[in-house]
C-alpha cells in the first residue's frame, strides 16, 4: 500500500509539529505531583497526546510515566515505541538547541533525531493510514516513553499494567533493521581517601552530564604547594601542548585551575568523541608523577582507563562476530578532598555475560583499592535475521529505498529490548552523520518525510 501522496500533502504539518515539540526542553528533572520526570518531559507528552487527539486517535497517560496514541480494531496489537525525553544540550551549538531553526533543509535542535522527529513521523504515519480508510486486522499503538535516556522507569511502568504488543519496532537507531543490540551496563568506581600528601589538595574535579554521553567538559581546581607550583604549572602547559589537548590553564595564587574541552558523542560510540574527563586525568597524573606525588584515584584512572574506549587496560576488552567489540566510556566524574567516583557506560557483545565483565574488572582494579558498584544493566538483544518481523521490515525498507544491505548490530540500547518480537528500525539512514547526544543535532526534512512514508508502510504490513 502506498501512502506517499498523502504524506507529501501534509509535509508542512509534519515539519511544524517537529519544530513545536523540539522547542520543549524535555530533560528529566526532579519529580512533581503527576509529573514523575519533571515538567519539561510532562509537557512533551501532553503535546503528543493532544496532537493525537486532534487526529481522532485514542490516547492515554499512565500516571505521567508514559503514554500512548492508538487506533484500529482487533485482538492483537502492533506498536511503535518512541521516547520524548532528551539528554542535556551541552555546549558549542551553532544554532540554539531549542529553537528548532531550519537551515539548509535541516531542523536543528536537541532531540530532532533522538527521538522527537521520529516520534512525530510515527504519529503522522498513523494519520496517513487512518486517512486512507483501510481496515487493519490489528490495533496500532504509538507508545511514548519519558525516561529512556536515564533509567527506563517509564517502560517498566507500562509493562506492569498495559498490553504487550504482538510485534513492535522503535525508530530510535539506524536503517535497515537492527537485529542485535549489545548489552549495556553502568558501573560506579569509587574510593574514600584522606589527603596525606601536602603537595596537592584536590578541591574538585567535576565533569560530564550523563553516563551515556562522551563528556565534552571537565574542570579541576587544585591547591598546590608553593615550592612546586611553578614547576607543576610549567609541566602542565608542556604536556597539554605535547598531547595537543584542548585544556585551559590558569593559576590564581596557590590554586591551579584546569578546564578540559572535548567533543560530545553517544556513549555507544565513544571513539567518535573526545573525552574531556580522560584528557584531564591523564594530564594530571603525568604532572603529579613528575613531582613524586601521585594521587591514588588519578593514578587508577590513568593506569586502568586512560584515553582508551575499548576497556583494554581494565581487562574487559572483547568482541564477537555478531556485534563487534566492547566499548567503554567514562561519562561522569566527581573528586574532592575525601572521595572520588567515576561512572562508566559499557556496551558489551551479545555473546558475552555481564558477570564475567565485572569479575575481570574487579581483578584489574584490586591493587588500587577501588570499589565497583553496578548501577544498572540491560541485557543484550538478538533477533535472528530470518524472524518474520525482521523479514517484513526489511522488505519495506528495500522496497522504498532500493538498498539491499543486511540487518545490523549496534552498541546503542533501544526500547526494542523491552519486549519479545521487537527490533529497532530507523530513523537514521545510511551515510547520515551520527548526531544523537552531540551538538548541532538535526534531522533532514527529506529524511523526516521519508521516515513517515516508511513507518506507514511498515505498520500496514504488520497490521493488515
Amino acid at each position: 500500500m502506498n501512502f506517499d501522496s498523502y504524506i507529501d500533502q501534509i509535509k508542512d504539518q509534519i515539519i511544524k509539529s517537529t519544530q513545536e515539540i523540539v522547542r520543549i526542553p524535555s530533560i528529566k528533572k526532579d519529580a512533581l505531583p503527576g509529573k514523575p520526570f519533571g515538567p519539561g518531559v510532562h509537557d512533551a507528552l501532553e503535546y503528543m497526546l493532544g496532537l493525537g487527539q486532534l487526529m481522532g486517535f485514542n490516547t492515554k497517560s499512565i500516571d505521567g510515566y508514559i503514554g500512548y496514541v492508538e487506533f484500529g480494531e482487533g485482538t492483537e496489537l502492533v506498536a511503535m515505541l518512541a521516547h520524548l525525553d532528551i539528554v542535556p544540550e551541552g555546549t558549542g551549538w551553532t544554532y540554539p538547541p531549542y529553537a528548532a531553526e531550519i537551515h539548509d533543509g535541516k531542523i536543528f535542535g536537541r532531540g530532532t533525531i533522538d527521538d522527537k522527529g521520529p516520534a512525530i513521523a510515527a504519529l503522522y504515519a498513523m494519520k496517513a493510514i487512518k486517512n486512507s480508510g483501510i481496515k487493519l486486522g490489528k490495533r496500532v499503538r504509538l507508545i511514548l516513553g519519558l525516561d529512556e535516556e536515564s533509567g527506563w522507569d517509564c517502560i517498566n511502568r507500562y509493562k506492569q499494567t498495559e498490553e504487550i504488543p504482538h510485534y513492535a519496532f522503535t525508530p530510535d537507531a539506524d536503517y535497515p533493521v537492527i537485529h542485535a543490540e549489545k548489552g549495556i551496563v553502568n558501573y560506579k568506581f569509587y574510593k574514600e581517601f584522606k589527603q596525606t600528601n601536602p603537595a596537592f589538595n584536590i578541591i574538585k574535579i567535576n565533569g560530564g552530564n550523563r553516563a551515556n554521553m562522551v563528556p565534552d567538559f571537565c574542570e579541576a581546581e587544585i591547591e598546590v604547594q608553593t615550592s612546586i607550583l611553578q614547576s607543576f604549572s610549567r609541566n602542565l602547559k608542556k604536556q597539554i601542548e605535547l598531547k595537543q589537548f584542548d585544556i585551559e590553564l590558569a593559576v590564581e595564587g596557590k590554586t591551579v585551575l584546569l578546564k578540559s574541552h572535548g567533543k560530545s558523542s553517544h556513549g555507544s560510540t565513544p571513539h567518535k568523541g573526545i573525552n574531556a574527563i580522560s584528557q584531564l586525568m591523564v594530564i594530571l597524573h603525568e604532572c603529579m608523577k613528575a613531582e613524586n606525588a601521585e594521587h591514588s584515584f588519578i593514578k587508577f584512572y590513568n593506569d586502568c582507563i586512560g584515553i582508551e574506549t575499548n576497556g583494554e587496560s581494565i581487562d574487559c576488552a572483547m568482541e564477537d562476530d555478531i556485534s563487534g567489540e566492547l566499548t567503554f566510556n567514562i561519562g561522569l566524574i566527581n573528586v574532592d578532598q575525601n572521595n572520588g567516583e567515576a561512572i562508566t557506560n559499557i556496551r558489551y557483545p551479545v555473546t558475552a555475560k555481564e558477570e564475567d565483565i565485572k569479575h575481570k574488572i574487579e581483578e584489574a582494579i584490586e591493587n588500587y583499592g577501588i570499589n565497583i558498584k553496578r548501577i544498572d544493566h540491560q541485557g543484550a538483544l538478538f533477533v535472528p535475521k530470518d524472524h518474520p518481523l525482521v523479514q517484513k521490515l526489511m522488505a519495506v525498507y528495500r522496497d522504498v529505498t532500493g538498498d539491499l544491505r543486511e540487518p545490523l548490530a549496534i552498541g546503542g540500547g533501544t526500547y526494542a529490548r523491552a519486549f519479545d518480537n521487537a527490533v529497532a528500525f530507523g530513523a537514521q539512514f545510511p551515510g547520515e552523520p551520527e548526531l544523537a547526544h552531540e551538538k548541532d543535532e538535526y534531522i533532514a526534512i527529506d529524511s523526516l518525510i521519508k521516515n513517515t512514508k516508511i513507518f506507514a508502510r511498515a505498520v500496514y504490513e504488520l497490521a493488515k
